[in-house]
């Protein structure tokens, strides 16, 4: 399909909408089993799963594991104050203000065309306390008050690779000044064989943070396969025995590695610096077809 704007066909039903963004061709794709629910593509590469009837729910994989860090990260339905880096379909902004309402949220989402597409195809529920700011998430999270986070996210892919400056030390020196005492980072990564970008981002991780667990696909581990792996890390204690439990439970299991079995896995790899940063590795052509 080229990138016509406003491009439109009819699918089961509903209507799919493709139009340029500023990151390529941004396609929203109506979910045949759920009645106002949408997939969001970027030039072909699945970025956001959005149910607007039932914004609690968490089709994608790496989404849900991420459900489970939030659904962690405090008592049950005590409202949170959010950052999160990625915007998308702010599938995780509005997951939170399901399951805690009264949390306060900022998206920072670089793409401004893509924000524009989704406030007038996916719209935010009015109530929901989601401020949207069209910057780069480094830049956004500078903005941010020392202390006001409960949780910080970082979903950042261009051109699906993580940009190399949100893969740094100096990158989570400022996810730790924005975090309060007892805040909670998560970050969606992917990586396939030999996994030396999982590696060096858990040894980045866990130079700067008291506490690091890993959740993926075992393949992913293994190196077998490439795939997302979902990064947590605090200066507290994280709920590692629930973690487990809950991606174990998970339609597709996952794996959650912590402690000795992380340093090993890491396999000496060294934390990585602004100097030295480059971008997470390109997916290979198989992963979305």
């Amino acid at each position: 399909m080229g990138r016509t704007r406003n491009a439109r066909r009819r699918t089961a039903g509903a209507e799919t909408v493709a139009e340029s963004v500023d990151g390529g061709l941004a396609q929203l794709i109506p979910d045949p089993d759920r009645g106002r629910a949408w997939t969001l593509l970027i030039d072909g590469a699945p970025q956001s799963h959005v149910d607007l009837d039932d914004p609690a729910h968490l089709s994608f994989e790496y989404q849900r594991r991420l459900g489970h860090v939030v659904d962690l990260a405090a008592p049950p339905g005590k409202p949170l104050r959010a950052v999160h880096l990625g915007g998308g379909a702010c599938t995780l902004a509005r997951y939170v203000a399901a399951t805690r309402p009264r949390s306060t949220q900022q998206v920072v989402e670089r793409d401004a065309r893509l924000v524009e597409l989704v406030r007038r195809q996916l719209p935010l529920d009015p109530a929901a306390r989601i401020r949207v700011r069209s910057t780069d998430a480094r830049a956004g999270l500078a903005k941010v008050p020392d202390g006001w986070a409960d949780l910080v996210v970082s979903d950042v892919f261009s051109g699906a690779r993580t940009p190399a400056h949100l893969t740094s030390a100096e990158f989570l020196d400022e996810v730790r000044r924005v975090l309060g005492p007892t805040g909670v980072y998560a970050a969606n990564l992917a990586d396939g064989p030999p996994l030396a970008h999982l590696r060096g981002q858990i040894a980045t991780a866990a130079a700067r943070f008291a506490e690091v667990a890993l959740v993926a696909d075992p393949a992913v581990l293994r190196g077998k396969r490439f795939g997302n792996a979902v990064l947590v890390a605090a200066d507290g204690p994280l709920p590692v025995a629930e973690l487990t439990r809950r991606a174990a439970s998970d339609p597709h299991p996952g794996r959650v590695e912590h402690g000795r079995q992380l340093t090993d896995f890491t396999g000496g790899a060294v934390p990585v610096t602004d100097a030295v940063a480059v971008a997470s590795p390109a997916p290979p052509p198989s992963v979305f077809h």
